[in-house]
Parts: C-alpha cells; sequence; structure tokens
C-alpha cells in the first residue's frame, strides 16, 4: 500500500507540457463603415441559486424561459459585481446565480452579415443561452470570450439572453480556493475559502455587446514594432487573419490595404499586402511612444486602418487600433524602452471599489489614471488577474507601463489539470494584450509556493509556453518564497519580489527594514544574475490616525515605513541591476472577513474613495524627484508647499 501511495505521489508530480486550445477573434468591439456594436449593459434580472443545489437550474431548465418564470428575481446591474448590491447575505452567496434579459435586434441587422455576442469579463464560469439555445461556455474571469448568435437571432424581434455564472474556486481554477461543507445553527453550509488577500467578486464584470460584421471579416489583427538605432524611422509589422467563405474562394485573392495614420489624422504610411495579409509600414520622422515623464510627448499612438479587399478591390470589412511604435530589450542588468534603460516606479494595484466591486467603472478608471499621474507613478503591475480593456487602451495613452499579470495567485499543489488551465489563461491574456505598446512584461504568476515539490519543472514549462507566444516582452512573477528556497527564478528573465518589513516581519521595527532590503535584493541578483524588481512593500494604515512616535496602522508609520525603503532602493540604484519599486497598493481594497483586516487591506496609499493618505504626498516628492534624475522631467508647480522666505 505504501509502495502505491508513492508512485501516485511521484505519478502527480511529472507534468507533461500539453497543447493548449488557441484562441481566435476577440477583437475589442469598434464600430466602422462595416461594423456596428451594440451594448447590452444595463439592469438585468437575478437569481441565486440554492447554495446545497447548485445545478437545479439546469436540470430545470430555466433558461428555456424568462427567470422570473422559475424564481423571483431581483434587478442586477451589468456590469458589476453583484456581491454588494444587496442588504442580505448574497455576498457570500458560494454557487451558481442566474442572469437574462430581452433585447431587440433590428430587421437590418439580418441583411448579408454575421452577428458575435462579446463578454468582457464574467467571474468565475459561464455559460450562455440565446432563445433558450447554448451558446458558449467559458472558464476563467478576468478575460473576454465570445460566440456567433447568427442563426440563433430573431430578427425585427425581441430575443432573450440568459447567463449562468458559478464562482466557484477549487484546487484546479485559476486561482485555487477549496469548498467545504461545515455545520452551522441551521444545519450544514457551503463555505468558499482562498489564500489570496483580496474578495473574491463575483458576477458579470465587464461590457456584454453584440457586434456585426460582413460574411466575410478581419478576425485578428497582430502588431508588432521596430526603431531604427537613431529612432527617427519606426516599423509597423502587421498580420491580419481572415475569417468567412470569401477567404477560402481560389478564384478570390484577398488582400489587405494598411494606412497609419498621425494624431492629426494625417496619412504618414500605408501600404497593400498580397494574398499572405501581412506588410510592413515605414514610418519617418517617428514618434516612439514613450513612458509617462520620459518625455515630453509620452504615449503617442497612431491609427492603424486595416481594410480588406477582394480581388476586385470590393471594400468586404474595415476595423481600426491604435498603435504606439517602440522597442523593448533586456539583459542581465538592465530593461531598456527605445534603446533607454528605465526604472519603474509604481504600484500594485486591484480592479475595487465600493458597491460595484470588479465591475467596469469609467469614471472610476479615469480618476485612478489621473491620481497615478498626479503622484508621478510610470507603470503598475495589474494584480492579480487580467484589467479590463478600456483601462489597457487609458495606459497606451497615457504612457503608463503595465506589468500584465494573470489570475495564478498563490499557485500551488501542481498538476497537470491546473498547468493546463494556467497555461490557457497566459495564452488567452497574451492574445489579448499583444498589442499594446503599454504591456513591457508578463507576469505569470504571484507569489506561488515555489519552493514546494515540482514548483522547477511547472514553472519552466509556464515561462516557456508564455516565450512560445511572445517573444518581445520579458517574463516575470512576483516571489515571496526566500531567495534560497526558489526554484523557479530560473526560468524568469526579470525577478520580482515581494516583501514586507516591519509589517508581517518585525512588526512595528522601522530599524530593520533598509538593510533587509538590500540584504535581499542583493541576494536575488547574486543567484540569478538579472534584474530584480521589489515588487510589493508596505504597511496597512488607518486613514486619519495619527501617532508621534509612528506606530503600526498610523499614517507616520506608513510614511516612515516608505522612507526606510526609499534610502535601500537607493542604495540598490548605484548597483546597476535594480530596476524598479512597486508600493503595495494604489489604493485600499475588499478582502475576506478577518480578525487581521478591518473593512479589508488598509495598504494602499490611497483610500478606497481615492483620496490621499500622508504617504502619498511624500511618494509624490519621491516619484517625481526619480523622474527629474533619470529621466530629466519637471516638477509639478504645487509640488512643495511654501513655508518661508528666510532672511537671514
Amino acid at each position: 500500500m505504501r509502495i502505491m501511495g508513492l508512485w501516485r505521489f511521484l505519478k502527480s508530480l511529472i507534468l507533461v507540457n500539453k497543447e493548449v486550445p488557441q484562441t481566435r477573434g476577440m477583437l475589442y468591439p469598434r464600430e466602422s463603415e462595416t461594423r456596428e456594436v451594440r451594448s447590452l449593459d444595463g439592469i438585468w434580472n437575478f437569481v441565486r441559486s440554492d447554495q446545497a443545489n447548485p445545478t437545479q437550474g439546469v436540470r430545470d431548465e430555466w433558461y428555456a424561459k424568462e427567470l422570473s418564470k422559475s424564481r423571483p428575481t431581483i434587478p442586477m446591474p451589468v456590469p458589476a459585481s453583484y456581491n454588494d448590491i444587496t442588504t442580505d447575505n448574497l455576498r457570500d452567496h458560494v454557487g451558481t446565480v442566474w442572469y437574462d434579459r430581452k433585447f431587440f435586434v433590428p430587421r437590418s441587422w439580418a441583411k448579408d452579415q454575421r452577428i458575435w455576442l462579446r463578454f468582457g469579463s464574467v467571474h468565475y464560469e459561464a455559460y450562455v443561452w440565446i432563445n433558450g439555445q447554448k451558446v458558449v461556455k467559458h472558464e476563467m474571469g478576468h478575460l473576454p470570450f465570445e460566440a456567433e448568435v447568427t442563426d440563433l437571432l430573431s430578427y425585427g424581434a425581441e430575443n432573450r439572453i440568459t447567463v449562468m455564472c458559478d464562482n466557484a474556486l477549487i484546487q484546479t481554477t485559476v486561482p485555487q480556493g477549496r469548498i467545504t461543507e461545515v455545520p452551522n445553527d441551521g444545519g450544514m453550509t457551503i463555505v468558499q475559502s482562498y489564500t489570496f488577500d483580496f474578495f473574491n467578486y463575483a458576477g458579470i464584470h465587464r461590457s456584454v455587446h453584440l457586434y456585426t460584421t460582413p460574411r466575410t471579416f478581419i478576425e485578428e489583427v497582430e502588431v508588432t514594432t521596430n526603431l531604427s538605432k537613431d529612432a527617427t524611422i519606426g516599423e509597423v509589422f502587421y498580420s491580419v487573419s481572415v475569417n468567412g467563405s470569401a477567404a477560402n474562394e481560389a478564384d478570390n485573392v484577398l488582400h489587405i490595404q494598411a494606412n497609419l495614420y498621425d494624431k492629426e489624422g494625417v496619412l504618414v504610411a500605408n501600404a497593400t499586402s498580397d494574398g499572405k495579409l501581412g506588410g510592413k509600414l515605414q514610418v519617418n520622422q517617428v514618434k516612439p511612444w514613450w513612458p509617462y515623464l520620459m518625455h515630453p510627448e509620452p504615449g503617442y499612438l497612431y491609427q492603424l486602418e486595416i481594410k480588406l479587399l477582394a480581388t476586385n478591390d470590393e471594400l468586404l470589412d474595415v476595423y481600426r487600433l491604435k498603435v504606439g511604435v517602440r522597442t523593448l530589450s533586456w539583459n542581465s542588468q538592465q530593461f531598456l524602452i527605445n534603446g533607454k534603460p528605465v526604472y519603474f516606479r509604481g504600484f500594485g494595484r486591484h480592479e475595487d471599489a465600493d458597491i460595484r466591486g470588479k465591475g467596469l467603472d469609467n469614471a472610476l478608471m479615469v480618476r485612478d489614471f489621473n491620481l497615478l499621474k498626479w503622484i508621478g507613478a510610470n507603470a503598475y503591475r495589474t494584480s492579480h488577474y487580467p484589467y479590463s480593456e478600456e483601462s489597457m487602451q487609458f495606459a497606451d495613452e497615457h504612457g503608463i507601463m503595465i506589468i500584465d499579470e494573470c489570475p495564478s495567485v498563490d499557485t500551488e499543489n501542481y498538476s497537470q489539470e491546473l498547468l493546463g488551465k494556467h497555461k490557457s489563461s497566459l495564452e488567452q491574456l497574451i492574445h489579448r494584450d499583444r498589442n499594446h505598446p503599454s504591456v513591457v512584461m508578463w507576469s505569470i504568476a504571484n507569489e506561488p509556493r515555489t519552493g514546494s515539490v515540482g514548483a522547477d519543472s511547472y514553472f519552466e514549462l509556464v515561462a516557456n509556453y508564455t516565450r512560445s507566444l511572445d517573444k518581445t516582452r520579458p517574463i516575470t512573477a512576483a516571489i515571496a518564497v526566500p531567495n534560497t528556497q526558489d526554484k523557479a527564478g530560473r526560468s524568469l528573465d526579470i525577478i520580482s519580489f515581494n516583501r514586507y518589513n516591519a509589517w508581517y516581519s518585525n512588526a512595528g521595527r522601522l530599524d530593520m527594514v533598509t538593510q533587509n532590503v538590500i540584504d535581499e535584493a542583493v541576494a536575488w541578483n547574486k543567484r540569478y544574475n538579472k534584474p530584480i524588481i521589489m515588487s510589493e512593500y508596505g504597511a496597512d494604515t488607518l486613514e486619519g490616525l495619527h501617532m508621534q512616535p509612528a506606530y503600526v496602522w498610523s499614517e507616520e508609520f506608513q510614511t516612515e515605513v516608505f522612507s526606510r525603503h526609499f534610502k535601500a532602493f537607493d542604495e540598490l540604484r548605484k548597483k546597476g541591476w535594480f530596476i524598479g519599486e512597486f508600493v503595495w497598493n494604489f489604493a485600499d481594497f475588499k478582502t475576506a472577513q478577518s480578525y487581521t483586516r478591518v473593512g479589508g487591506n488598509k495598504k494602499g496609499v490611497f483610500t478606497r474613495a481615492r483620496q490621499p493618505k500622508a504617504a502619498a504626498h511624500l511618494l509624490r516628492k519621491r516619484y517625481f524627484a526619480l523622474g527629474r534624475d533619470l529621466d530629466q522631467c519637471s516638477f509639478p508647480e504645487d509640488l512643495f508647499t511654501y513655508i518661508a522666505d528666510l532672511i537671514s
């Protein structure tokens, strides 16, 4: 029996590099001469399932008719997390919930075109029906999915869409969790647990769209760019994939006309491809894409217009997207953009807000980017999952660099099934975000258990798979285990580490910060000979709590913790291989209930309502000082408050 048990254990450690299904299409919905887009956002009908009977709605076919005919419904906004909308215990519901709504499709849409249904994100697993017919199933929160519904719609008539959403996390989901049944006052109940430190919000988190395409249409566009050594000439390489019957007709050779326009709408380059549907555009006197504060005109974007033409030059489809022309490179010491070394200064963040949870909120997004620029940050990590496509577009436009992270957090209990889903999350992420100039690095995990048995082969497979999808960007992961125990760093291009000196380690001891940070960063570099980023540091802070001398949870203590880290960072910058500092966190955010969390995680430099704590003003001075020192940016006029005109 012991031998059989050992064999099963060893077998579980043998991981095979199996193929992962490849995403098709998924271009962001945009209107053009050949396309229409309609939003299905708004107030939907909502039903929660019985936690003890989560599949009842499928068995009883709730999708076959209006939800209100199966159960009483309540109104639910889309997009939004459902958890904080009501006044009952929906917040902690585990299992499935149902949405539906009605919508009209105009008669004009029936004319020689195709109709697609697209979700920006549903967390965690989604099943979708149109008029009672199953359309699509998708597993993985924070990422888009779509399906063609041309033949399922009633044109010039009313239609119904039904969605079942399941928020349950287990050991083979990404992220992982556990479902247990425990006794309570009424008998037994279902409890969801997870180790990650943010609330498991669920629901239809991002916009739902219907959009049209021609019968033969532009399905995918992939863009890469290059610069001449003197950065005066830019190259834009484009590759297009087509979907439709005309693409398969031998006597109809499709071709692409590509036009590139500058910000003023002036045509700066054009080309016509052959049947390979790809090509190169050369831009003279190019304006490269630069990060915020590294150039007077950061985030410069061109507009790429792709026209799909038939053999007789008949226009079949048009799609437009923004393009930033820039290069990335890295070595054992540096990370460079357009040939210039980069020093990252920014944040770990969360998509999190009061009431709407992780639901897309354009007002909040604009406020956040205004605060990022106000404080002088040039980067953030999408901790710990992909952020909305709208926020990625905003980062492109404002020159904010993104370390783009997949939803694998606290990764453990490595298995073949988990590996497949982990790789799938990265495939979907890279497919979605590969054309964004703001994305400068892929993060393949946050705080994975990289000291565990099997971590070395697991992350080697994950990292190599990521490189097979995109060789133009480096790979990192935010590691929390001690460097002496880590088994994943050898597979990364850049080492990122998380450590909370004076908080989780030596709480309250401000005299145990600076040297500890220096020593650990040096140890990581000595072991792997790669660039180092401190991807998380900080301290929980209750706004308005002041104590002198500084004491844990006070605004003074957070300020002192930051200052001690700054001193370490400046010593490390002199070594040449330390390339960035990321505060945890940009803003306070909600977590699962815990006696260690008063209303959530309070490590933000901004409150959950996006107002600054004292440390935000210190950090602003730090980031702009670094900007002036490293990138010769100017100080904002209000950076320093007037004190006195001292006359001797």
